[in-house]
């Protein structure tokens, strides 16, 4: 029987929160400016007020709540769960980052550990200098180190700026860097978390290609990941958290399918009418509600259907609505608007649902920013100011895997035609 590695009893951790209004407002304009000065006027009352004994808002926030769970040597274990159920900061915990509030972590090995981007680095340091410092961090000799080197180097393929200080470096040689070196210092236990989406398709796999080695070696390997094929593909076992509890599920799969289960009836459908607006947005038409068709999830491959509920004050000639997908780094990947092949619409005054409709879903497993707006003569009439977020996950007729990460994949024709071909 393997030995356990990292054992977890009844593992809290909470934070607390204090309310604060913030600004919203990305231009400065005189409502703006008044608004700062508000603010600013209310900072200084607080603090009058906490100066007599009077406590600001605060509100208790439980990350995790009573997790408990056992992780033997050599187990691939994947932790899924939706945005804010708590796996960052369990993996924080276990890499020692934050002190649990109760609970008790043991854990046998050494820990390597990719959280984000610039974690265990030093900017000042060059590339070369923060291996040393990251194998020394981990407990390794200098010739421990020396005979990993190389090897280090040629997977990160820094070469040329090995010499260079990282703060120069970009997130994705930073990350090509980090990844290296926690999982060529021979750690018993390599934690990694989302940080490998910045990374490009073809460094992503050699990384799921390497901690699967680092898993065959017998090395304990924690993944979280929202790309599901690569969980299916590395991962042998799950711990699937929902609101900061550990749920138990038999098997990797049935992890996966609470996941989406939970995606597809609790985020696809969003209440923009309470969402924040800049400036006169909204006044001529309204931005109600988002969601998606009856029984769709947001999966790679599968039918996507976009219904928009808006409200028209006025009539409204050439309207469209459309909507924006954007990476969390911020590069646009797929537009969707009404117009598209086909006339602006006519919008009486009234309330309406307007239905967007894809026959496969392009778009990757991965955490995507989304931008819906209402715009008429290329003029923007409804606008959200605040950012959404939505989860593409994989589809069941993801059968190539994961080819991509991010991004999109769309169906093409295919022809191939003999020719002839004589070499001179």
């Amino acid at each position: 029987m393997s030995d356990t590695v990292i054992q977890v009893e009844n593992l809290s951790k909470k934070y607390i929160i204090t309310h604060q209004q913030q600004g919203f407002y990305r231009y400065k304009t005189f409502r703006g400016a008044m608004t700062n000065a508000v603010q600013s006027l209310v900072r200084t009352l607080s603090l009058n007020a906490k100066s007599k004994g009077i406590k600001p808002s605060q509100e208790e926030f439980w990350a995790l709540r009573s997790v408990s769970f056992e992780i033997q040597e050599g187990d691939r274990i994947g932790i899924i769960g939706r945005n804010g159920a708590g796996k960052s900061t369990l993996l924080k915990l276990l890499s020692r980052i934050t002190e649990p509030t109760t609970g008790l972590i043991r854990i046998k090995g050494r820990v390597a550990s990719l959280l984000e981007v610039g974690t265990g680095f030093h900017p000042e340091l060059t590339g070369r200098e923060n291996i040393f410092l990251n194998g020394a961090i981990l407990g390794m000799s200098k010739a421990e180190i020396q005979r990993k080197f190389d090897e280090i180097v040629a997977f990160a393929e820094i070469e040329k700026f090995l010499d260079t200080p990282v703060k120069r470096y970009s997130s994705g040689m930073y990350v090509r860097l980090a990844f290296a070196v926690a999982a060529h210092l021979e750690p018993e236990i390599l934690i990694v978390d989302e940080v490998l989406a910045v990374g490009d398709a073809t460094f992503q796999k050699k990384c799921l290609g390497k901690m699967g080695e680092v898993a065959e070696g017998g090395r304990t390997v924690i993944f979280v990941s929202h790309n599901m094929q690569a969980i299916r593909r590395l991962c042998s076992k799950a711990i699937y958290l929902e609101q900061g509890v550990n749920k138990h599920v038999n098997s990797i799969e049935e992890a996966i399918q609470r996941y989406s289960a939970q995606l597809s009836v609790s985020i696809f459908d969003i209440d923009l009418d309470s969402k924040r607006r800049i400036g006169n947005f909204g006044e001529q038409a309204r931005l109600l509600r988002l969601r998606l068709g009856s029984n769709m999830g947001f999966s790679y491959g599968e039918p996507l259907e976009l219904i928009f509920t808006v409200q028209c004050f006025q009539q409204i000639a050439d309207f469209v609505i459309g909507i924006g997908f954007e990476t969390l780094e911020g590069n646009r990947v797929m537009t969707l608007d009404s117009d598209h092949n086909q006339p602006a619409l006519q919008m009486p005054v009234g309330i309406h649902e307007i239905h967007l409709h894809l026959e496969r879903n392009p778009l990757h497993p991965n955490i995507y920013s989304v931008g819906p707006a209402i715009l008429s003569n290329n003029y923007i009439l409804d606008a959200i100011a605040e950012p959404l977020t939505w989860e593409v996950t994989s589809g069941p007729t993801d059968l190539v895997g994961d080819r991509g990460y991010g991004g999109c994949r769309l169906p093409l024709d295919v022809f191939v035609s003999d020719c002839s071909y004589q070499s001179s």
